[in-house]
This record gives structure tokens, sequence and C-alpha cells, in this order.
């Protein structure tokens, strides 16, 4: 009896939290087996760089463990409302996030820790002519930029990726490789990952994902056709297709949903014989492999002996043949006198078929049918370069297991196809999918048609794109059942710097003409909406939970879904308020705000009155 090896079942306990430090390596013997990276895993639970020298298998660049570190670090922002923007704000479950990606990632990591079903990214190729995310400078460079116009208003740079840059491929890699790491941990145990990419970084992109997702959990490299003709101009082969890189979080948790049987499958199914059991074609019955006891000589109807192919045999046995012949299940062809074929019938075939691993522009769409919907929704005006088909994004979801309320991710959402991808599916379906969108409102381009119509930036291209789509869809269908009930909105949040002071005094710096302003470490110009989203964030809520707003005792309060939390920043709180407040019905957590006490008594006169009426309430202060 052998006890199990704890080494391996404890690398494969590291590889559920870590499996990018999970490689290859050699025993002593030169058999490959797997090890773990201990400088990665060092380097996953450091804030600073770990050196290491020890040579194995994996990517390497210039910025890798930065990237890392930029991947690992907290950071002290916020995401602020934009009510306005918004459509639908207090119904609805979808979000839309304008900043960096690499933030939003961060702040979304208790809220949605776990819950995301499907991701869909279609990050900035890298051709030379996009613009990608640079995350850390030094101040000097900072000001260079910011004075060049480089700088964007979150003081991310801004700049195109010229392949006479010697690190070419390394500032994509370090970009890409950050935003990835934080978004797997937003996915469900059975979640998915679908990131769309063209030749030029394919190759390294697997290799990414590879170890941030775990080799093993890699699905399928999807070929698209995206474009229906060659160009003609090209000077090499013409390029046609784009790559779309399948990875699971877990691959023993995922499963695929079949595609439905399309009219042209069926129409290869016919009953010329008129068989009860209804259409069916006929299929081989010689095997792949040899056995002599399925080598032997058959008979067909018209007297003719048949064999099966040299070298081969028939699956079935000459009993099991006899039997089937019998059934009429054999099919001789219409003279009778060819080899043996078995009858596979419609009824006996599953309700789909699985997805191949090259997607034709007359499934999916291709370039052009971006183009015209975007056109479409714009009264004839294109505004955004490379938009990628709904009907791509809805192949997508048609081969996932949804289930309901299930969430969809985009942080590259660009002009907002996902969004717009997940109306239509939504309507056809009757599912209730939801998305979270994400895009940094990188500048369009001077003097583009874009700019001519008044769009500053991508995100308003975007907002205004699932606006229009929503209006469109709801028009189109205003007579359909349900249609009231398909949500078209979304919630419009911005990256920000944190919403509470960062200054702090020593105490020979405390004059009395700044006393007031240490009352409150709250920044002035932040609304009672930005604190409310910042207790959701800091609380690990879903941000798109029902939001009530009530008087109590002429107070204001804010329940968010129903009595899950209550939330007050009023000043002066009375005996009363408190008291009423307490009282309410199964209410979980409240927060106030530091200045609605006007001394230290009165923040313990709170805690007793809700230990007395509502002892398992929990109190928190900002």
């Amino acid at each position: 009896m052998s006890t199990p090896n704890l080494i391996d079942k404890n690398i494969a306990q590291i590889a559920t939290i870590f499996p990018q430090c999970v490689t290859e390596t050699k025993d002593n013997n030169g058999n490959i087996k797997k090890a773990i990276d201990f400088d990665l895993l060092k380097q996953e639970l450091s804030s600073k760089i770990v050196e290491g020298n020890k040579e194995r298998y994996r990517l390497e660049w210039p910025g890798k463990k930065e990237a890392l570190i930029a991947a690992n670090n907290g950071l002290n922002k916020t995401l602020r409302p934009k009510i306005e923007d918004s459509v639908n704000f207090d119904n609805t479950q979808n979000v839309y996030i304008e900043g960096d990606n690499l933030d939003a990632l961060k702040l979304l990591q208790e809220n949605y820790l776990n819950k995301v079903k499907l991701i869909y990214i279609d990050p900035p190729y890298n051709t030379g002519k996009d613009f990608v995310y640079k995350d850390n400078f030094t101040v000097e460079k900072k000001e260079l930029l910011a004075d060049s116009g480089l700088l964007d208003e979150y003081e991310n740079k801004l700049l195109k990726n010229q392949d006479s840059n010697g690190r070419y491929h390394s500032d994509w890699l370090s970009m890409i490789y950050a935003r990835l790491k934080v978004a797997r941990n937003l996915l469900k145990k059975e979640g998915v990952i679908y990131i769309s990419i063209d030749d030029n970084e394919v190759h390294n992109l697997r290799k990414i994902c590879d170890e941030i997702f775990g080799e093993k959990n890699f699905i399928r490299n999807v070929i698209w056709e995206k474009k229906y003709s060659p160009a003609n101009d090209s000077k090499v082969i013409s390029d046609t297709h784009d790559h779309i890189l399948v990875y699971a979080k877990n691959i023993s948790e995922w499963t695929m949903k079949l595609l439905p049987r399309t009219e042209e499958m069926n129409k290869r199914y016919s009953n010329p014989d008129k068989d009860p059991r209804g259409p069916w074609k006929p299929g081989g019955l010689s095997a792949k492999t040899y056995s002599p006891k399925y080598d032997y000589p058959v008979v067909t109807p018209s007297g003719k002996t048949v064999y099966p192919p040299t070298g081969s045999c028939w699956q079935v046995s000459q009993e099991k043949l006899e039997i089937l012949i019998n059934d009429n299940k054999i099919y001789f062809g219409k003279e009778g006198d060819a080899k043996p074929q078995i009858k596979q019938f419609l009824a006996d075939v599953q309700n789909g078929v699985v997805s191949k691993s090259i997607w034709k522009y007359d499934e999916v769409g291709h370039n052009q049918t971006s183009r015209k919907e975007l056109t479409d929704l714009f009264d004839g005006e294109f505004l955004f370069d490379n938009p990628k088909p709904t009907t791509l994004i809805e192949r997508i979801f048609d081969i996932t297991t949804f289930t309901k309320n299930d969430i969809v991710l985009d942080f590259f959402s660009g002009s907002g196809s996902t969004a717009h991808a997940v109306f239509k599916y939504n309507l056809k379906h009757k599912l209730n999918l939801h998305f979270i969108l994400i895009q940094i409102p990188d500048r369009v381009t001077v003097n583009s048609v874009a700019e001519q119509k008044g769009y500053k930036n991508i995100c308003e291209i975007g907002k205004e794109r699932i606006r229009r789509a929503g209006a469109k869809i709801l028009k189109e269908h205003k007579d359909k059942e349900g249609i009231e009930n398909l949500d078209i909105g979304f919630r419009v949040f911005k990256v920000d710097s944190s919403n509470m002071k960062d200054v702090y005094y020593k105490p020979d710096e405390i004059r009395q003409d700044n006393l007031f302003e240490m009352v409150s470490s709250i920044k002035e110009d932040r609304t009672d909406l930005d604190l409310l989203f910042q207790v959701l964030l800091d609380s690990g809520i879903e941000l798109t939970l029902p939001i009530k707003e009530k008087q109590i005792a002429g107070k204001k309060v804010y329940f968010v879904d129903y009595n899950v939390l209550a939330v007050c920043f009023e000043d002066n709180l009375t005996e009363e308020f408190v008291t009423s407040l307490a009282k309410s019905e199964d209410l979980l957590k409240v927060v106030f705000r530091d200045s609605s006490f006007g001394s230290d008594d009165s923040r313990i006169n709170v805690e007793q009155i809700f230990k007395q009426y509502s002892p398992n309430t929990q109190i928190r202060v900002i």
C-alpha cells in the first residue's frame, strides 16, 4: 500500500489559488514534472520586486514583475455615480464605468468576487497604431507627458506603441498581464473568458493566459473570419481572420452549451424507405482499428458478397449485424448491392451541435456587419474604428450555459458592442443577463467625424451607442410580450480619487484657522451619493442593488436592498431619529458620517440605542 504524494497534493492546492506559480521542472531522472515557482510565489506575496535566478519554463519580459506588483497593489480611489449620464438609474442592473480598467477592476474585487459568468474583451491590438496603457512613470516623465498633452485626466499615458520602441512587446504584455490577473478573480468557478486578438500578439497572449488561468484551463483558439473578401492590395497573404482565445477559470466546472441545429444540418436526413422511426442518413460501418473477429464477408440483398476496406473491419460482430439487418437499421445502397451502412436517425441525434473552432462570417458577421450596425444607430455616421459585430458576441453567448441574473464583463468596452449584444440576447431568449462595461475615456481623433459631431472621448460614443441601441430595440419590438421587462438601462460611474481627504497634520502644524477643516475627513465636493457608493464598495455590496430614500424624523436615510444597509450622512442626529432607525425591521448594517455626532457621548449613545433595539445591527462611522 502506498500513501498519496502530499507534495503533488500541495502543488494542486496552490494551483487553485495561484495557477501562474505552477511550472515544469525535471527530477533527478530527467522526467518532466509539475513544480512551484517559488520566486513567483514570493512575488505574489510581496509588494516589492523579488529577485530570482533559477531557470524555469515561462514567458519573461522586461517589466513583468512591475506589472505583477501593479496588479497586486491596492489603490486609494473610488467610483462616483454619474446619474445624468445613466439610463433608468434606479431600476437597472447594468453598470458602465469610465476610467482606467485596472483601477476599476480592483475597485470591483470585493463586490464582484467570483460573481462574473463570462468575460469578453477586445483589447487594443499591438499593431503600432493603437494606444496602450502605461501604468507607472517617474514624476519627471509624468510632468513631461502632461505638458505634451499625452496624459489623460487619470494620469495614464496615451501613446502609439511603435514597433521602433525597444519595449514594443514588453509594454503591451505588461498592460494586458496586470489586467487579466485582476480580472480572473471576478470569474465564477464555472466562468469563462474570451479574448479577441490578432496575429501580432496571439502567441504571447496564449502564454500569458496559460500562466494566469492555467494551461489545463485552455479551451480553444477560435478563428473568426472577420472579412468576406481578401485585400487585393496586400503584398503578402491577405489577413482575413482574428483569433479568440478561450479559457475557463476551472475547466472541470465549465460546461459548454450546444448550438441549435440548423435547417441545413437537418436536410441531410431523409426517409426514402418510409421508416416509421423518421428521417435518417447512412453512416459508415467500418472500424478504425482492426480485429479479426469483426473481419468477415457480408452478403447484400442483391446476393453480392462485400468485405470491409483493406486493413479494416466492421464495427460490429456478425451476430450483431444480423440483428441490425432484421431491425431495418442497415442500408445497402439504392440498388441493394453496396457495402453496409448503419442508419442514423434524426430522432436519435442530440438537440444541438458542438461549436467548431472556425467561425465563418456568414454565421457570426464580419467587420462590415459591425460597421453597418454602428452607422445605422448614428444616422449614417461612422464614429468608431473596428467595433465587433453583436452577432459575434451573441455566438459566444450561444455556447455559454447561463443561469438567471448572470453577469457579463467587458473591460475594454469601446463602442459598447457587448452591451448591445446583451440587450439583443435578453430579448431573443427571455433572459436577464447583466453587464459591466469599463472603458478609459480616450480622446477621439482630432478633426474626426466623432469630434465634429461633438463627442470628446470614446466613453461618450459608447454610452450614446448603448442608449440608442436600447431605444431602438424598444421601438422595434414594442408589441412583443414582456418587452416592458427588458432592462435597457445602465448606471454610470467614473473612477476618481478617494472621497476622503489625504491631508494629515502633525501636532505642531495645527492652527486655529484649519481646525474647522479638520472636523470632517470628507472632501467638500463629494455628495451623499458619492459617499453612499463608497460605502457599497467598502462593504462588498453590488453596485446595482435597489436604493430607496426615506425621511425618518426629518433626516434623509438611504436604504440599500431594502434593509441590508441603511446610510445617513445628516448632521446633528437626534435620539428620536436614532431610536426610530434602530427599530427598522431586520436592519443588518448602518453607516453614519463622523460629523453626524456632536460629541463622543452622542456617538456612544447611538451604540447603546442600537444595542437595545437592534443588537445584531453592525454600526460603522466614516
